[in-house]
């Protein structure tokens, strides 16, 4: 009835409506963009600097980190890498692909770790790849060992009367079952496959670090160490913090002058997906922080 009496009125009130959502999607995503959004061209400009590659929290993916390893490795006014670590560990595969990249990149340009509050299992595989680690006098370093756990509800299960029903086409295929006890057998594999990945940690370790695999096994118990004792240990170089590893591989680069530090530019996104990620984040870090008890993990 209200288009009908105001015609003009009412295309207009429309027209508006229009505009003020357009403008206000603009300027959300120019909002966004400007934080999000670009690209960071301040190694391109010639100077000598020593690229600054983050890996934080628990670790369960690589690319990103294997991808600036390799920008920053091919790039030739970044002269030297310092991979800056603060994480408790993570999965094992992503763990052993970033290793693996830093002591690619430490042939070409030298890599210096630099731990942050922990630099723990998965994340101290990552240094031991390193030319040089750096560490504050109280980083939480170490706890090198592999931990393989899960509840077991089959007490409770029973209890409620509750009975799971499975078709499996192998013998281990729902090893780790928390609905049944474990087979002395499945025992016997998981404890395996806990081995081969300790050893394997192990033999980075010492082909990282230089040290004699004897040594490194005994101090490959698990157990956490101190920045302060990492370094009499020999796990780790030097205490200090992050300007003075940035400092060290600078001059280790070759570069004479101040040293300057570059990141990589923060990932482009739509403001949605921005909004999206940051809450799922936000999930897993509580959920991880406080629940990350089991799986294929290194864990502290």
């Amino acid at each position: 009835m209200f288009s009908r009496r105001h015609p003009f009125l009412f295309f207009g009130l429309v027209f508006t409506s229009i505009v003020a959502v357009v403008v206000l999607g603009c300027s959300v995503m120019i909002y966004f963009g400007s934080l999000y959004g670009g690209y960071d061209a301040a190694f391109t400009d010639g100077e000598d600097k020593v690229g600054v590659i983050e890996v934080t929290g628990v670790i369960a993916e690589a690319s990103d980190t294997i991808h600036w390893l390799k920008e920053f490795r091919e790039e030739e006014s970044i002269k030297a890498i310092v991979i800056r670590i603060d994480s408790p560990g993570g999965v094992v595969g992503p763990s052993q692909e970033i290793y693996r990249e830093v002591r690619k990149t430490n042939k070409v340009k030298k890599v210096i770790a630099s731990m942050g509050a922990i630099a723990a299992s998965g994340g101290y595989y990552i240094a031991a790849g390193a030319d040089g680690i750096v560490a504050n006098p109280g980083t939480i370093t170490g706890s090198i060992g592999v931990i393989v756990g899960y509840t077991n509800f089959k007490a409770l299960l029973d209890k409620i009367g509750l009975v799971p029903v499975v078709i499996k086409s192998g013998e281990f295929k729902d090893i780790g079952s928390p609905s049944r006890d474990m087979t002395a057998e499945e025992r016997r594999v998981l404890q395996n496959f806990v081995d081969q990945t300790h050893q394997q940690f192990i033999v980075a370790i010492a082909e990282g670090r230089n040290m004699d695999p004897a040594k490194v096994t005994e101090l490959a118990d698990g157990r956490i160490y101190t920045g302060q004792e990492a370094k009499r240990l020999g796990l780790i170089d030097r205490l200090g913090n992050l300007e003075d590893a940035i400092e060290w591989a600078g001059r280790q680069g070759g570069i004479k002058g101040k040293v300057e530090a570059v990141y990589p530019p923060p990932e482009k996104l739509s403001w949605f997906k921005h909004l999206m990620t940051s809450s799922i984040n936000t999930l897993i870090d509580r959920l991880t922080t406080r629940e990350l008890k089991g799986g294929f993990l290194f864990t502290p």
